[in-house]
């Protein structure tokens, strides 16, 4: 009996060692890196790549057989529940900011040679003119599985499809019954529980902007079953021939490249998708329009990082962005 009870006691020290035990996975993945962290002794890799690959297939637009690459060519195509997941979460994101974020400005964004194709040799403002009558978000129809749109319209899911894909890996990692992890994609996280190993909750940190491409923490926060997508017009920009800096964020009521002093924003909110397409609506908008913005908007936590007139750097955090 005694030697029964001694194998039920050590089984179950192991089993409670197993428990604190995280597994890290990373690796390649839409033109960036992941980094997954969660409770379990079990390896995902697979599954996380068969998932990666299914999203990619839905919404790349570097992808040439993608679903979203044979729309933009005008095929007939039936999109995904990833893609229509992806498309409502926009029109709500297009509807909040009133067009500031708008997934068809691609073909504006290609044209200023910050997306998938080429650039336009010698843009000016009548072809820039000419591909705006094709960008609103509101002329995009889905009817089922069915996707209906102008035909020069371009959609680039790019800035929540990120985003969206770490909720996925998410969402799958709880099918899972897993509690506690961490994912992030390219730097936008979605977090549950805490990091078991550590006995905290997880700490991600906001990066110091540098123009050089260097990197560094500004400044380390906890997230606690929360998600935050940062955007910031430092590491992705242009100089012209008279050393004007334009960001890759492209205005979707002109046109053209966002003029901000804004250098990054990261924005806290329930899911990632969510957090990631207000990151971008944000880089475009300006300070004093995101404050006004977030005072009907609680549920979202923001944080900016800015040059002001003496070109030095400046934080703001609103709506309880933590410290």
């Amino acid at each position: 009996m005694n030697r029964i009870l001694t194998l039920l006691i050590l089984v179950g020290c192991f089993s409670c060692e197993n428990k604190s035990i995280n597994t890290k996975l990373s690796g390649a993945v839409f033109g960036t890196s992941y980094h997954i962290t969660y409770n379990s002794e079990i390896n995902f890799e697979k599954e996380f790549d068969s998932l990666f690959y299914i999203i990619n297939k839905s919404m790349s637009t570097y992808l040439e057989n993608s679903d979203i690459s044979k729309l933009n060519r005008n095929e007939d195509v039936l999109v995904d529940e990833h893609f229509i997941r992806v498309f409502k979460a926009s029109q709500d994101i297009y509807k909040e900011t009133e067009g500031v974020f708008d997934p068809t400005i691609g073909a504006v964004v290609n044209a200023w040679d910050f997306g998938p194709e080429g650039k336009i040799i010698n843009l000016d403002s009548l072809k820039i003119d000419s591909l705006m009558l094709s960008v609103g978000l509101n002329k995009v129809k889905l009817v089922g599985h069915k996707i209906t749109k102008p035909q020069g319209t371009f959609i680039d899911f790019n800035a929540i499809a990120k985003g969206y894909g770490v909720d996925v890996i998410g969402e799958f990692l709880e099918s899972k019954h897993i509690d506690n992890y961490l994912v992030e994609i390219g730097g936008e996280i979605r977090t549950r529980g805490i990091n078991v190993e550590k006995k905290s909750d997880w700490k991600v940190g906001v990066e110091m902007p540098h123009f050089d491409q260097t990197q560094s923490i500004m400044k380390a926060i906890p997230l606690h079953n929360e998600c935050m997508a940062t955007s910031g017009t430092y590491r992705k920009f242009k100089v012209d021939d008279n050393g004007n800096r334009y960001a890759h964020i492209i205005d979707a009521k002109t046109g053209y490249p966002s003029k901000t002093n804004l250098l990054s924003i990261s924005v806290i909110a329930k899911d990632c998708k969510t957090a990631d397409g207000y990151a971008t609506a944000f880089d475009a908008m300006g300070i004093q329009k995101i404050k006004a913005f977030l005072k009907s908007h609680p549920e979202l936590k923001v944080f900016l990082i800015f040059e002001n007139d003496k070109k030095e750097f400046e934080t703001l955090a609103l709506n309880g962005f933590p410290n």
